[in-house]
């Protein structure tokens, strides 16, 4: 009895020691964030190109060769969305703020009239410009109270300014060296593992690994493609803006439904205020509706799979409490810590589907068929049977 109570107490100081280790981690993550930021996100890229990296080793080539293969078509890529990407939005910009007055009168004459008239609500008041300009002045003295605050917060920042350069011209650096030792970076930390665990943290780090690259490598994959997609056809619709709104719908496609239904608002909305007529509404409803059949029979049953991915509420919320506790830092590990915390929930779902509280003690196995609580990798270390 007495030997019982001294090993849960060692158990309880145990276990208050890792979670000591975790709150201090956690304090120096948060201490750390704008140094760790370039190499959390080099290590992110040297993951993503660590097995093609393998792949070319494979082939035949030797581990240089191959990551300066890897590297160079990253940094090409890149490059030539840098290129393609920059004039194009600088253009749809362009054409946004050309376009403004015509979508403001839109809004004011056709859409608010109409809403007003089946609501019953008074919103042109409100939204009038000279009732807009009212609020404006009468708050001047606080928003220019804000204004220097912010100003003055701006010009005491150069040194992060420099930061964030340096941050930058970091980042291929530190990711070719994360791209060249990866296996090494592996081979460390799985020596460090207690060989007792070492399985079954095998096995949730390749399981970990699976749901961030289903969700990483394949809806990124969706995302660009759909933003193609609906991009040239609004853009073969006739919609000046086409680009950009299929750019936008294609990004948000992650959430299942907003990424669609805004692009589908937003390409309406354009085709109104340019056309004013139902067929180029129907031609944006055919283009988003052929969107969403690719998508479902074929994008991501191909690039996603089947594999368990990340739930998008858990990514939006991962995301923002990331920002929240850590900034940009905590945005870059909120997707992969979420990935960990979900496998090993589903972890400790089956530790408890196979434990004795759920199966209860008169669940015996049926004559011939292995006990389910007789799986060493389900059993904690001191319970472990010797193989």
């Amino acid at each position: 009895m007495q030997s019982q109570a001294l090993d849960d107490i060692a158990r309880f100081l145990r276990r208050l020691q890792w979670a000591a280790l975790a709150l201090a981690a956690c304090w120096l993550v948060w201490v750390l964030a704008p140094i760790l930021t370039p190499f959390v996100f080099a290590l992110m890229l040297a993951w993503l190109g660590d097995p093609l990296v393998d792949r070319l080793e494979r082939a035949g080539r030797s581990r240089n060769v191959a990551v300066t293969l890897v590297f160079t078509a990253m940094a090409l890529i890149v490059l030539a969305g840098l290129l393609i990407l920059v004039p194009l939005m600088e253009r749809q910009i362009e054409t946004l703020i050309a376009s403004w007055p015509h979508y403001r009168d839109w809004f004011m004459l056709t859409a608010l009239p109409w809403v007003e008239q089946r609501t019953g609500l008074e919103l042109t008041e409100w939204l009038d410009f000279g009732h807009i300009t009212q609020l404006v002045r009468d708050n001047w003295d606080r928003a220019g109270g804000i204004a220097a605050t912010v100003l003055g917060y701006l010009s005491r920042s150069g040194f992060a300014v420099i930061g964030v350069v340096a941050n930058v011209a970091l980042l291929p650096v530190i990711t070719f060296f994360f791209l060249r030792d990866w296996d090494l970076l592996v081979e460390r930390v799985a020596s460090l593992i207690p060989r007792d665990h070492l399985d079954i943290v095998s096995r949730l780090a390749r399981e970990s690994s699976d749901v961030l690259s289903a969700f990483l490598r394949g809806q990124f994959l969706v995302m660009l493609v759909l933003g193609v997609m609906y991009g040239l056809g609004l853009w073969a619709v006739g919609l000046d803006l086409g680009i950009l709104i299929g750019l936008i719908a294609g990004l948000l496609t992650f959430v299942p439904y907003l990424g669609p239904a805004s692009g589908i608002i937003l390409g309406v909305v354009a085709a109104l205020v340019q056309y004013g007529d139902w067929q180029h509404v129907a031609g944006v409803l055919v283009v988003f509706g052929i969107g969403q059949v690719i998508e479902s029979y074929v994008l991501t049953p191909k690039l996603v799979g089947d594999r368990i991915g990340l739930h998008p509420v858990a990514v939006i919320f991962a995301v923002l409490a990331g920002g929240q506790l850590f900034g940009f830092l905590g945005m870059l590990l909120a997707l992969p810590v979420a990935a960990v915390v979900n496998v090993l929930l589903r972890y400790a779902q089956e530790r408890y589907r196979h434990s004795r509280l759920y199966v209860g003690t008169h669940a015996l196995p049926e004559e011939g068929a292995p006990d389910p609580l007789a799986d060493p990798h389900l059993q904690p270390p001191a319970e472990r049977k010797p193989e």
